[in-house]
């Protein structure tokens, strides 16, 4: 097997290869990070507005029971701070999209894929990257949290920290699936919207599927069937030191079926994907 831009055999080409170019993706991702204080402000600002404003209006009218994780009666701040840390993570998978696009519209992302190594390698690097640059806000946020009574159990910011990574990889395969479908850089902003705002407010990050079906039959099962919902509960047991099952199953699934999608489908050139 070699590669396409300069065949260059893979098979010679030692771990460390992978390695430094991996580490090379992460530094870039991070120094873009660093470089945009207002991205790190705005992904703090927005889940804090939802914690301390929406949680106040709303905390009467959406009592929340003894569910699990939960061993006892919670307040509704406890409850959607599982959620907002996957909000942070959406919004940042699908911002990092854009990011995609904009590199291959302006070419630099063909200059990646120009590397001896496979090209799954590289967009897989890409998404993890993005992933560990998220985990930093998502834990920012929590010690915010700490000041409104969020105060999971101490293990339980260790323990949440391998099903973040997932579900960030799942958000960004989820993202970069989309950009390679959009042709135009003008476009991905509406298409993004379309999708974040459904996944999130049809999920369990603001309220419990149970009061949902007590609403909506139909709702419920659309609910049920988000990918966000499984990401959300799959955050929320973890942060717990539980494991949901069901919900580490459908997110490893959606994770894998959207890396495929996307990887096979990212075209690198200037003007975008297929279709």
């Amino acid at each position: 097997m070699t590669s396409p831009a300069n065949n260059t055999p893979l098979k010679t080409l030692p771990p460390s290869a992978y390695w430094h170019c991996f580490c090379g993706v992460l530094t870039r991702e991070y120094l873009r990070f660093i470089q945009q204080r207002t991205r790190f402000l705005s992904a703090l600002i927005r889940p804090l507005l939802w914690l301390v404003v929406f949680a106040a209006g709303f905390r009467a009218a959406l009592g929340i029971a003894i569910i699990e994780p939960y061993e006892t009666y919670i307040t509704y701040e406890v409850y959607i701070a599982p959620g907002l840390c996957c909000m942070i993570l959406l919004f940042n998978g699908m911002q990092s999209s854009l990011s995609m696009v904009y590199d291959r519209e302006m070419g630099s992302m063909r200059v990646l894929l120009m590397s001896p190594l496979p090209r799954w390698f590289l967009l897989l690097s890409k998404l993890l990257s993005i992933a560990l640059v998220s985990l930093l806000q998502v834990y920012a946020f929590l010690m915010i949290a700490l000041l409104v009574d969020v105060e999971p159990p101490l293990m339980g910011y260790l323990t949440v920290l391998p099903a973040l990574l997932l579900v960030a990889v799942m958000l960004g395969a989820i993202g970069l699936f989309i950009s390679s479908r959009i042709k135009q850089l003008e476009n991905f902003a509406g298409v993004m919207n379309f999708v974040i705002f459904p996944m999130f407010f049809l999920s369990s990050a603001l309220y419990p599927l149970w009061k949902m079906r007590e609403s909506s039959e139909w709702l419920y099962w659309i609910c049920a069937f988000n990918p966000f919902t499984h990401a959300v509960e799959l955050v929320r047991n973890a942060l717990y030191m539980k494991l949901s099952v069901e919900a580490l199953a459908a997110t490893l699934a959606i994770t894998a079926v959207f890396s495929v999608l996307a990887v096979t489908g990212f075209r690198p050139q200037s003007g975008g994907g297929r279709g």
